[in-house]
C-alpha cells in the first residue's frame, strides 16, 4: 500500500512539473526553434563564404587549357610566296597567376568581409535579444491575464452571492426587486468580462506558442516575474551600459569600419595591380614543341569611362550615411532611455498608490457587505465598493506589467537575452 502511494505521489509530481513553464525555458525554446533565429544563423554562415571569396584573390589562380583541331589551315611562307596546308593540331597548357601587389585593394576587401561576419554575428545576437524581449512580454502578459481571470471569477462569484442575498432579503420584505435585478445585471456583466479576459488569455497563449514552437496549455503554471523584476543601477551608469552594449550601435560602428575599408579598396582600383604569371604549353601543330613563360605583369587602368571615380564617390557617401545613422541611433537611444526612466518612476508611484487603494477597497468592501446585510447600506454602495476593489486589483496587475515591460525594454537595449 505504501509503495502504491509513493508511485501515485511521483506520478502526481511529474504531472504538476509538466504543467510548469519557466520564462528561461520559453526563451531557450524560442531561440532554438524560431525561423528568425535560423535565418540570422544562416546569414552568419553566408558571410564565412564571403571571406573565402575575398581571400581567394590573393591565392594562386591556376587554369588549364586544351584544344584539338581535326583539321586546320596553316600558312607557310616560302620564297615570298604563302603556301597553305591542312593538318590536324593539338595544343594544351597550364597557366598560373599570382597577385603580388594591388595597393591593399584585396587586403581591404578581406578585412571588410571579416567585419561583415562580425556584423552578421551581432545581428544574430540582436535577433536573439529581440526574441527574448518578445517572449518576456508574452509570458508576463499570460501571467497577468491568468491572474485577471482569477480576479474576474471572484468578482463574478461575489456578485452572484450578492444576488442570492438580495433575493433572500426580498422574500423577507427587507429589500426590493430593484436590488436583486441590479445585482443580477452586474453578475451578467461580470460574466461577460470574464469571457473577455479568457479570450485575451487564449490569444496570449497562442502568441507565445508561435514563439516557442509548441502549444502552451491552458492550465499552465507560470513564474511570477512581475514582482521581482528590478533595476538597481543609477541612471547614468545604466545609460552608459546601454550605449556600450547596445547591439544596434555596435552593428553601426562595425558598418562604419567596413565602409571605410571598402572606400580604400575602391580607391586602390585606380592604381591597378602587379601580378606574377607562369605558364607551360605543349603544341603539336605541324611541329611539336614546348613553350614556357615566367614573368611579371603590371596593369594600370587609364580610363574606365568614369566608372571607378563614381564607385569611389559612392563608397565615400555610403560611409558618411552610415556615420549619420550611427549618430541618429545614439540620439534615439538617449530619447528612449529617458522616456523609460520617466515611465519607471511613474510606475513605482502608481504601484504604491494601487497597493494603498487595494487595502482600502478591501476594508470598505467587507464593511459595506456587513452593513448591507443589516439594511444599513444600499446596493449601489455595495456595487461601488465591489467595482473599486476590482479596479484596484486589475490596476495593480496592469501597472506591474507595465513596469516589468519597461525593464524588459531596457534589458533588450542592453543586448541581454536571459
Amino acid at each position: 500500500m505504501l509503495k502504491i502511494s509513493f508511485i501515485l505521489f511521483v506520478l502526481f509530481s511529474l504531472q504538476v512539473q509538466a504543467k510548469t513553464l519557466s520564462l528561461e525555458e520559453c526563451i531557450t525554446k524560442a531561440i532554438q526553434t524560431h525561423p528568425d533565429i535560423k535565418s540570422a544563423t544562416l546569414a552568419v554562415k553566408q558571410t564565412k563564404s564571403g571571406i573565402d571569396v575575398a581571400v581567394s584573390d590573393y591565392l594562386p589562380q591556376v587554369s588549364l587549357s586544351a584544344e584539338y583541331d581535326a583539321t586546320r589551315t596553316y600558312v607557310l611562307p616560302q620564297n615570298g610566296i604563302f603556301n597553305t596546308i591542312n593538318d590536324s593540331g593539338l595544343q594544351a597548357g597550364v597557366t598560373l597567376n599570382q597577385k603580388v601587389w594591388d595597393f591593399s585593394k584585396t587586403t581591404s576587401y578581406i578585412e571588410a568581409s571579416k567585419i561583415q561576419e562580425a556584423i552578421a554575428k551581432l545581428s544574430l545576437q540582436d535577433a536573439k535579444a529581440l526574441m527574448s524581449y518578445n517572449v518576456k512580454l508574452q509570458y508576463e502578459l499570460i501571467y497577468v491575464y491568468k491572474e485577471a481571470i482569477d480576479v474576474r471569477k471572484k468578482d463574478m462569484q461575489a456578485k452572484k452571492e450578492l444576488y442570492n442575498q438580495a433575493n433572500s432579503l426580498v422574500k423577507l420584505g427587507m429589500k426590493t426587486d430593484a436590488d436583486a435585478s441590479r445585482f443580477l445585471s452586474s453578475y451578467y456583466i461580470a460574466e461577460d468580462n470574464l469571457a473577455i479576459a479568457q479570450a485575451n488569455y487564449d490569444k496570449a497563449r497562442l502568441n507565445l506558442s508561435s514563439f516557442i514552437g509548441e502549444k502552451v496549455q491552458g492550465n499552465i503554471t507560470l513564474e511570477d516575474t512581475l514582482s521581482t523584476h528590478k533595476i538597481s543601477v543609477t541612471n547614468t551608469l545604466l545609460y552608459k551600459s546601454i550605449l556600450e552594449s547596445n547591439l544596434g550601435v555596435a552593428t553601426l560602428l562595425k558598418s562604419v569600419q567596413k565602409d571605410e575599408l571598402l572606400y580604400k579598396a575602391t580607391k586602390a582600383s585606380h592604381y591597378g595591380s602587379l601580378d606574377m604569371v607562369a605558364s607551360y604549353n605543349y603544341q603539336d601543330t605541324l611541329n611539336e614543341y614546348d613553350s614556357t613563360l615566367l614573368g611579371i605583369t603590371l596593369k594600370i587602368p587609364l580610363y574606365s569611362g568614369g566608372r571607378t571615380s563614381a564607385l569611389v564617390q559612392e563608397s565615400f557617401l555610403e560611409r558618411k550615411k552610415t556615420e549619420a545613422l550611427l549618430d541618429a541611433k545614439e540620439l534615439a537611444l538617449k530619447q528612449e532611455f529617458g522616456s523609460l526612466i520617466i515611465d519607471l518612476a511613474r510606475y513605482e508611484k502608481t504601484i504604491q498608490a494601487k497597493n494603498a487603494q487595494l487595502g482600502s477597497a478591501q476594508k470598505t468592501k467587507v464593511l459595506l457587505d456587513a452593513r448591507y446585510k443589516e439594511g444599513l447600506s444600499t446596493y449601489i454602495e455595495v456595487l461601488d465598493a465591489t467595482f473599486l476593489l476590482l479596479d484596484a486589483k486589475l490596476g495593480l496587475l496592469q501597472e506591474k506589467y507595465s513596469k516589468s515591460s519597461a525593464i524588459n525594454r531596457i534589458e533588450y537595449l542592453q543586448g541581454k537575452i536571459l
